[in-house]
């Protein structure tokens, strides 16, 4: 019998708004396409030859925070493609400059613009990518990606 204060035979698939993807002390210190790389699930989400035969997330949020000075100044994109193609079908956080990270206690949501209603699958990519288009010496900062697992 199970211990309802146990979650230890639980995974990420049994809870809304899991961490799917982090990163501790990524660099804002170089400009460029995929500087910073987020796998999906510490890289355990399924590549098969279809996207109907690979594992799914839902990105609900990511989280810029923790920064170790004031790193207002980076402007910085996220995507499914290393190459930093901004298309549409490629971006999850359009630009977005980190205004509200002038100090370590301090974090920002960034605003989604992925399709609407589409999972992203390990068919097209494992991971998520920063794109730094505007860098701060120095700096670095913790991402972490929250969402729902649709299938491993």
């Amino acid at each position: 019998m199970s211990s309802s204060d146990s979650v230890s035979q639980n995974t990420a698939i049994n809870f809304g708004n899991y961490a799917i993807g982090s990163v501790t002390g990524a660099s804002l210190n170089a400009t460029g396409n995929a500087v910073i790389a987020i796998p999906f699930l510490s890289g355990g989400l399924t590549a098969g030859n279809a996207a109907t035969s690979s594992g799914q997330v839902v990105v609900r949020r990511i989280t810029v925070q923790n920064a170790n000075g004031n790193v207002s100044a980076a402007n910085i994109a996220v995507t499914i493609s290393s190459t930093g193609n901004v298309g549409a079908a490629n971006v999850v956080v359009a630009n977005t400059i980190l205004t509200n990270l002038t100090a370590g206690s301090l974090y920002q949501d960034l605003t989604l613009a992925y399709t609407a209603n589409t999972t992203i699958s390990g068919f097209s990519t494992q991971a998520l990518f920063v794109n730094v288009y505007n860098s701060v010496a120095n700096g670095t900062v913790d991402i972490r990606v929250f969402g729902d697992v649709v299938s491993f």
